[in-house]
């Protein structure tokens, strides 16, 4: 049974820093690219970046570009996503998923949930002005 979880969310005041975690179970970790998505009340889920299997490519949606870094531990089956100078308008609910599809750099692949079959139920971070 595969299980992705994650945490590290909470409550950050604008321009401070969150780190989120996902660990997935249950799954040859290093076979997955990994993507997190973000989603709040009455829109659709957005992808904000993703990683390939070994960490070779990365995408990251245009407004996180420079302030977000996504890594991976393939050892720990982990998935990062370093999130800096945060802004209000990103609180929302984030969440981790996985995807059997291989991506190349900066690949729109990651940018809809779609694709992705496994999900986490998400980690709620909250950014205050």
């Amino acid at each position: 049974q595969v299980q992705v979880v994650e945490s590290g969310g909470g409550l950050v005041q604008a321009g401070g820093s969150l780190r989120l975690s996902c660990t997935a179970s249950g799954l040859t970790f290093e076979h997955y690219t990994m993507g997190w998505f973000r989603q709040t009340p009455g829109k659709e889920r957005e992808g904000v970046s993703c990683i390939s299997r070994f960490g070779t490519f990365s995408y990251y949606e245009d407004s996180a570009k420079g302030r977000f870094t996504i890594s991976r531990d393939n050892a720990e089956n982990t998935v990062f996503l370093q999130m800096n100078s945060l802004k209000p308008e990103e609180t929302a609910m984030y969440y981790c998923a996985a995807s059997t599809r291989r991506i190349s750099d900066n690949d729109p692949f990651c940018a809809t949930p779609s694709g992705f079959g496994y999900w986490g139920q998400g980690t709620q971070v909250t950014v205050s002005s």
